[in-house]
């Protein structure tokens, strides 16, 4: 039942207009616009090489918590998680098929944003472990306050949310400007987002060739407990 509902979301997902000009387009065109045209200053080295980590850390916020807390926020207002959670399909069953949802999505987009990178040139360095254990955290901490957003707000307020923190960390969280743009002070605090932690994570493996950054690893998983504590403590299905 699971298998058969996550099956179900990703078809739903992959087929919504919005959605994928969120999850794919959007972190392509940034990725292939900055690259090209010398707009920011993102240091020593091939541009490729600092934005290609930080465009994939969007392209899991933008699947995991915006994607996710706009549809989950509109099932919710047009009651489709009230008859399902009726079903015998279970509600942890729910979220566990919303999240595998999510992590097929993000394979795809891995994939994408990754061939388009080594076409721009990009040479990644580090483990891939580490870059999975980042991105599966990191996944777990944008799920579970997407989770949170849309099982506590109206669904209108939700899309308005979502669409709103997403620009505010595609330009504050490391993305495309580099965190120490932002003075001493901003860095320390804007650091502390988990979208700066991923993409700080990622850069530090993929760019500098780093072991296992545990310090941006730590704030993904406390985001992570926080966030998927609570959503399940707060998420309303009707």
């Amino acid at each position: 039942m699971i298998a058969a509902q996550a099956a179900l979301e990703t078809k739903m997902l992959l087929r919504n207009g919005e959605q994928l000009l969120l999850t794919v387009v959007i972190p392509t065109l940034l990725l292939v616009l900055f690259s090209s045209v010398d707009i920011v200053d993102t240091g020593k080295g091939e541009a490729v090489d600092f934005l290609a980590p930080g465009v994939l850390a969007l392209a899991v916020m933008s699947t995991a918590f915006t994607g996710q807390a706009i549809a989950t926020g509109f099932e919710r207002r047009y009651g489709v998680l009230k008859r399902l959670a009726s079903s015998p399909l279970p509600r942890w069953g729910l979220m566990a098929a919303k999240t595998a949802s999510v992590l097929v999505t993000e394979v795809l987009q891995v994939v994408l944003l990754t061939v388009i990178a080594f076409a721009l040139g990009w040479s990644p360095h580090g483990n891939p472990a580490a870059v999975v254990l980042l991105l599966i955290v990191g996944t777990a901490a944008f799920s579970g306050l997407g989770l949170l957003m849309a099982g506590t707000l109206k669904a209108e307020a939700t899309l308005a949310a979502a669409n709103l923190v997403f620009l505010l960390l595609l330009v504050g969280g490391g993305v495309i400007v580099p965190l120490e743009k932002f003075g001493a002070t901003g860095e320390r605090i804007l650091g502390l987002l988990p979208i700066s932690a991923l993409s700080d994570g990622l850069r530090d493996v993929l760019q500098h060739g780093a072991g296992m950054p545990w310090g941006d690893l730590g704030v993904l998983a406390a985001w992570a407990v926080v966030g998927l504590a609570a959503a399940g403590r707060f998420f309303r299905w009707e």
